[in-house]
């Protein structure tokens, strides 16, 4: 095997839907009748006596831009405490996700890379992730042993973090140095070669500074799926100044590199529609096989990923409580793989009982540096309360992204194509058998970058203002807005391939957009909340940066941004002395200009998607020990407009409607719901389950493929040997069940991960 090196720097059934709806419309209304009962104009306040706060419950978030707790902010926001994250037994980002209803992982394909490929209320939010506020640009598959929490905001999101889809965004909170002294680690192991360390260190320097050093080491492979893992390591100092000052400076860092050998998923049984063989169609659910079949090359499919985060983080707190935040940001991240996808796009699974192993290639590095401003304060105009958040942000993110060209081909040799009516070593291996695959097959090749290259250069600008007016102790508005200039460049120069010139290519874009977000909360009393909210969101043409679904190109770059707007009525209560959360939502999301063929076979902004749904969710503490935390989200997503579709001839197009208006948006499940809950038998005895379910999920927008639906359940039970050393054991998918976790991909579907066991021992000094 010859490889040669790289410019680009890398390392080597539905539930019925009105029931839901009738609940949700009582619990809004429930807070209404509580006051009607009540002429009292004071709020009624709730004492905490004897009660320490849940671990399970987060009442505030981290970002500066939430001016109020999140009882009192008119949005749907979820967050996953590092006691839900400890207690999952979550190693990383997806994991940890699971909790969270209404958010599914989309499957890598069609230019979007392998890594975490989000889906929030039905859009793609692959762009839409945060790290302590600012956006973390590049495609990459994230860790969670730095992390403090992860904060899922639901609904158009452009208001807070500029370009954004109309689902939502993630941030994820960092662990800092603090003033404290205190010493954690993990030492797991388990089935499936699991191993992996963690440790969590926190020092004190003197009265005024203190050091922080997390270190991460990962090795396992995946439960059921035969070849398929990796390993990872990661470490992240910080150091915090002035803790005891006015003036506080954060430092940190982040290192994390990853090998792996990716996973193929299973490929669909494809349907054919058409032609002689419409009797072996296929019913579009993946195909019926051992958990375990591989269809990769063990000795061609790698995935090497690598991410540097740099951080200075700046703050002052003036006399009169105003504090104003500065953080500068260098990040950078690489990717390089070469990942088998089982191809069933040629009708080969259902005509010949074989599988085409089609090679998606990248070699990509993103490179962003970002700095943002804000102050935060409060102060009254006569009896009117204000609290606020204003700033500014600037960033640049540099991506080159590239191929692999393979020696001999991918292709099947007999055929000079895709087909494969027979596997095997006539194939060169390309093709194999849909049965039993061999990871081993001897595949023979050499690799080098493809001339094809393209770099995207992207700036931005923005400001933004949020206020919380506080007219009453029951009535407040929240109100914000934010300006973006967005520029971006795709430039891939000429190039020559296997003796054909293929001109330079250049696309930009250059725009600027407005987004809002108003929310009117009610408050019956202090431990309670009903609020009525408004926001929009804009997702410009390359807003991924090229490295994913959005990429930019000429056909695109005269096109505006894709507006979206969200309406959303919805209520928070903390009850059980504030030890619980309780919520719950009715929305409805449109994007009116959504990118689509039009009638003369261009694209244009003339389509139109549409998602309504409810959504419930608990968190905190039911007793002193008993906790629970999960949800429960309804989704009706529809494509209303899809444009045009082309039924004529090359010469003679005849454009008619889309076949596909008012089908299901893909990766949007109709149903899904998410538990854990943990209980203390005994003062040393804790035991714990979790449930998950997603209703079916469409592959496609055709809707003609879809992963079927399932129920997952976990376990865990943790015994305290002493004050400071403790036993954690974790069983994944008790059940053992089948079930497919990835979908967007038109070809395969992702396969979750079979049943398996972890025990850690846990320190704490």
């Amino acid at each position: 095997m010859k490889a040669s090196s790289s410019p680009i720097k890398s390392s080597k059934h539905p539930l019925n839907s009105r029931p839901a709806v009738a609940a949700a419309l009582a619990t809004l209304a429930m807070p209404m009748a509580v006051h009607a009962q009540s002429t009292e104009v004071k709020m009624p306040e709730v004492t905490i006596t004897g009660q320490a706060s849940s671990d399970f419950l987060v009442k505030k978030s981290a970002s500066d831009k939430f001016t109020m707790p999140l009882l009192d902010t008119p949005k749907a926001v979820t967050v996953v405490s590092a006691e839900v994250i400890s207690q999952t037994g979550a190693v990383s980002l997806t994991d940890a996700l699971r909790t969270v209803p209404g958010i599914t992982i989309g499957a890598a394909e069609g230019g979007n890379p392998v890594g975490d490929n989000l889906f929030i209320r039905g859009y793609n939010a692959q762009t839409d992730t945060y790290i302590d506020g600012i956006r973390d640009s590049g495609s990459q598959s994230r860790e969670i042993f730095a992390l403090e929490q992860i904060e899922v905001v639901k609904g158009p999101n452009s208001a807070y973090g500029g370009r954004s889809s109309a689902g939502g965004g993630v941030n994820l909170v960092s662990k800092t140095a603090k003033a404290d002294n205190f010493s954690n680690a993990s030492v797991g192991l388990g089935s499936a070669k699991y191993k992996r360390v963690t440790a969590d260190i926190n020092r004190t320097v003197g009265d005024n500074a203190a050091v922080r050093l997390n270190l991460m080491g990962h090795d396992a492979d995946v439960a059921g799926r035969d070849v398929v893992g990796g390993h990872r390591w990661g470490v992240a100092p910080t150091v915090t100044f002035g803790l005891a000052s006015p003036t506080t400076v954060t430092l940190g860092y982040y290192h994390l590199e990853s090998n792996e050998i990716p996973d193929t998923g299973l490929p669909f049984n494809n349907p054919i529609t058409t032609g002689a063989n419409v009797s072996k169609n296929g019913n579009g659910t993946p195909v019926n096989v051992p958990r375990e079949t591989f269809y990769g090359l063990a000795n061609r499919d790698f995935r090497d990923t690598e991410a540097d985060i740099g951080t200075i983080d700046i703050k002052h707190v003036f006399a009169n409580g105003l504090a104003f935040r500065n953080v500068t940001r260098y990040g950078s991240t690489s990717q390089d793989y070469v990942w088998t996808q089982p191809d069933d796009s040629k009708g080969n699974v259902v005509l010949y009982g074989t599988v085409w192993r089609r090679t998606n290639t990248r070699v990509v590095q993103t490179d962003s540096l970002a700095n943002a401003s804000s102050l935060t304060g409060s102060f009254s105009t006569g009896a009117v309360k204000h609290s606020f958040t204003t700033g500014v942000e600037i960033s640049r993110e540099d991506t080159d992204r590239g191929s692999y060209l393979f020696t001999p081909g991918t292709n099947n040799p007999l055929t000079g194509t895709f087909t494969c009516p027979s596997a095997g070593a006539a194939t060169l291996y390309n093709c194999t058998t849909l049965l039993n695959p061999n990871a081993n097959d001897p595949w023979v090749y050499s690799r080098s970058l493809s001339p094809a290259r393209t770099s995207v250069r992207t700036n931005t600008r923005s400001a933004y203002a949020f206020d919380t007016i506080e007219f009453t102790p029951q009535w407040l508005l929240n109100v914000g807005l934010r300006w973006d200039d967005f520029r971006t460049r795709l430039d891939v120069p000429a190039y020559t391939l296997n003796g054909t010139a293929t001109a330079a290519q250049h696309a930009e874009v250059n725009t600027d957009f407005t987004n809002y977000q108003a929310g009117l909360v009610y408050k019956p009393s202090a431990n309670s909340s009903v609020y009525v909210s408004y926001g929009t969101s804009s997702t410009p043409p390359g807003n991924d940066g090229g490295d994913g679904l959005d990429a930019l190109s000429a056909t695109v770059q005269n096109l505006k941004p894709q507006d979206s707007k969200n309406f959303e009525l919805g209520t928070k209560w903390e009850v059980l002395a504030r030890r619980l959360s309780l919520s719950a939502a009715l929305f409805r999301s449109e994007m009116n200009n959504a990118r689509v063929t039009a009638p003369d076979g261009t694209t244009q902004n003339v389509g139109r998607k549409t998602v309504k749904g409810v959504e419930f969710g608990v968190s905190g503490s039911i007793t002193t020990n008993w906790q629970v935390f999960g949800g429960y989200t309804w989704l009706d997503g529809v494509i209303a407009d899809n444009g045009f579709t082309n039924t004529g001839t090359t010469a003679k197009p005849v454009w008619t409607p889309s076949p596909f208006n008012g089908n299901v948006f893909p990766s949007t499940p109709k149903n899904s719901a998410s538990l854990w809950t943990s209980y203390k038998l005994l003062p040393a005895l804790s035991i714990g389950g979790g449930m998950s379910y997603v209703s079916k999920v469409y592959a496609n927008i055709n809707n003609n493929k879809y992963a079927p639906g399932y129920t997952r359940f976990d376990a865990m039970a943790s015994y305290e040997l002493s004050k400071s050393i403790s036993l954690q054991l974790n069983v994944q998918n008790l059940g053992d069940k089948l079930y497919f976790d990835k979908v967007s991909s038109p070809h395969y579907a992702g396969v979750g991960a079979g049943r398996s066991a972890t025990l850690a021992a846990n320190f704490k000094y």
